[in-house]
């Protein structure tokens, strides 16, 4: 093997060392430029954990009118979009932006306005489509068969 910066052949083995955010391969001498790699230890065969395998995750999406929602329930409860960002402990700008639909919330935010409005803004995504997207997959994938079109 030879060293990734001077090129001389390494007769022992080489040190992996970090140069300039890359790792490579050096000589003794070339290791001076970055720093020693360690290797972690390998764990014991009677001290390996199993793997556990995470099962497909529900996919969520925020409804097409959840800026007209959230204003109509914050204004039947009579509160100012002040009043809603005190109670979800976020800015009124954040509200002004969700609410003219400039900024679409995550989810976590979604979830704190449904539950403090008491209206729903999440829908759940049926798993067909990722059925669909594996099949497609085990064929010559196109554009359509991965895209996910929603009309407004």
């Amino acid at each position: 093997m030879r060293c990734e910066i001077c090129g001389k052949k390494i007769s022992e083995h080489p040190l992996k060392t970090k140069i300039d955010g890359s790792i490579m391969n050096v000589c003794k001498n070339c290791s001076k430029f970055g720093k020693i790699q360690r290797e972690p230890p390998k764990p014991s065969k009677s001290r390996s954990r199993p793997r556990v395998t995470r099962k497909d995750e529900p996919t969520y999406d925020i409804l097409e009118d959840y800026s007209g929602r959230i204003r109509e329930a914050r204004e039947k409860k009579g509160w100012s979009r002040e009043d809603l960002a005190k109670k979800i402990y976020e800015k009124v700008s954040v509200i002004n932006r969700i609410e003219t639909g400039k900024m679409v919330p995550d989810i976590k935010l979604a979830r704190k306005i449904e539950k403090i409005l008491n209206i729903t803004l999440i829908e759940k995504l049926e798993d067909n489509t990722n059925a669909e997207f594996k099949a497609a997959s085990m064929k010559r994938s196109t554009i359509g068969d991965i895209a996910l079109i929603k009309k407004r």
